[in-house]
């Protein structure tokens, strides 16, 4: 017999659990459109999200230059270059 007590299901996060971050620089095209598919997603899906800049960061200067735009869920790469809008949805939802 199986034990489907809450104490052993695991718990998926709600949307509003996850935080997205967009990491990109100014004057970048791939940026803003990347920036509409997160704004867009998150605005549905209540989800936070922040924008970081790769030139006021060393760090993740270093770190992303040849990938930007870079998108992060909850610190974790998600994507880069172009943001699909049904894989960050489904990234968010589940």
């Amino acid at each position: 017999m199986t034990d489907m007590s809450p104490l052993f299901r695991r718990k998926t996060p709600a949307p509003q659990d996850h935080l997205v971050t967009l990491i990109g620089k100014p004057d970048c095209h791939l940026c803003e459109d990347a920036e509409l598919v997160v704004e867009k997603v998150c605005a549905d899906l209540g989800v936070p999200w922040e924008r970081k800049d790769i030139t006021q960061d060393r760090r993740l200067h270093d770190q992303y230059w040849e990938q930007i735009p870079v998108v992060l869920i909850d610190g974790a790469q998600h994507t880069f270059w172009r943001v699909n809008e049904d894989r960050l949805r489904k990234a968010l939802t589940h």
